[in-house]
């Protein structure tokens, strides 16, 4: 299936501003404010690619880059902590959220990708991993922890590869079709068994309140969701310690952007369910009628209909 480079290095592909192309120019990450850090593995040329889109007529950009999630300043993680939290405080790297929340009455401690550095947890002996992507931890005016929640995020990994495609946005910005696709199988098989388990564990937590957040773009929160049965199959349940909060983050604004322009993201909807409830469809997806393999063997040995 072919597809397209549709943002690069922050801007619109088709954008040819001095802003984009002294992004290019300088490999930058506009969201990070450093080079990008997305290596091609092959060729070890920095990537810039956030988004990608198929050929088909009407596709929506599909964010592939997690960094594209965190921009405006991890705008993501207020976000998250002010639903989660019920309130809106100042984010700080790890241990230096304890003072912060002594001489501000509160403040959420981050942890995660650069921030805060690592979790001492424990490790866990054959599959399965209790780390996830972020934790906020909100400490009160003593600087004591009160609570904390969990975020997963999620974008699209690919197939193929745009290496040439990459190669003629950089240098005459054109936007040509190459063999890049979105690999849902991957993203479905991989991510709902991490969620299920993730959310038992962080269910035992006693300061654990608001359970997980999983957090991804809009075409990936739908294909999950469809994946486990639909939102018929995993009905609303208000926030509680066993809860999963889908949450599609995606691109809020399809106006027309002038050239220069990178587009904002925000929280597009939110389903809020049961880690139960996730694990009930996942064990019940839907079947197909019985013996379907019989009757593929058959047509294909013996031309039956």
């Amino acid at each position: 299936m072919a597809g397209y480079i549709a943002e690069f290095f922050g801007y619109r592909a088709e954008d040819a501003s001095n802003e984009a192309l002294t992004a290019v120019a300088q490999k930058r990450c506009p969201f990070l404010g450093t080079q990008c850090t997305k290596i091609l593995s092959r060729d070890r040329i920095v990537s810039g690619v956030c988004a990608i889109r198929q050929k088909t007529d009407g596709s929506p950009n599909v964010i592939c880059c997690p960094i594209r999630i965190y921009a405006e300043d991890y705008k993501m993680l207020r976000t998250i902590a002010n639903n989660a939290f019920g309130m809106s405080l100042n984010l700080y790297a790890g241990c230096a959220a304890v003072d912060k929340a002594r001489s501000e009455g509160g403040a959420i401690a981050v942890f995660g990708h650069g921030w805060g550095g690592e979790l001492r947890l424990p490790q866990r002996e054959g599959t399965g991993s209790y780390f996830v992507d972020w934790v906020l931890a909100r400490l009160d005016a003593t600087g004591e922890l009160v609570e904390f929640t969990a975020i997963e995020v999620q974008t699209i990994d690919t197939t193929g590869n745009y290496r040439d495609a990459r190669q003629t946005l950089e240098s005459s910005r054109e936007v040509v079709p190459c063999t890049v696709g979105l690999n849902w199988e991957n993203v479905s098989k991989r991510i709902i068994p991490q969620l299920i388990y993730k959310g038992q564990v962080l269910q035992r937590e006693d300061l654990c309140r608001t359970g997980l957040y999983f957090v991804c773009p809009q075409p990936v929160f739908e294909r999950v969701l469809n994946r486990l049965g639909g939102r018929e199959k995993l009905p609303h349940f208000p926030t509680q310690p066993a809860s999963i909060h889908f949450v599609s983050y995606d691109y809020i604004n399809n106006a027309p952007l002038t050239d220069g322009q990178i587009r904002h993201l925000g929280v597009i909807e939110e389903h809020c369910t049961t880690v139960y409830k996730v694990q009930e469809a996942f064990s019940s997806l839907n079947l197909p009628e019985g013996n379907v393999y019989r009757d593929a063997l058959r047509r294909s040995l013996y031309g039956e209909n």
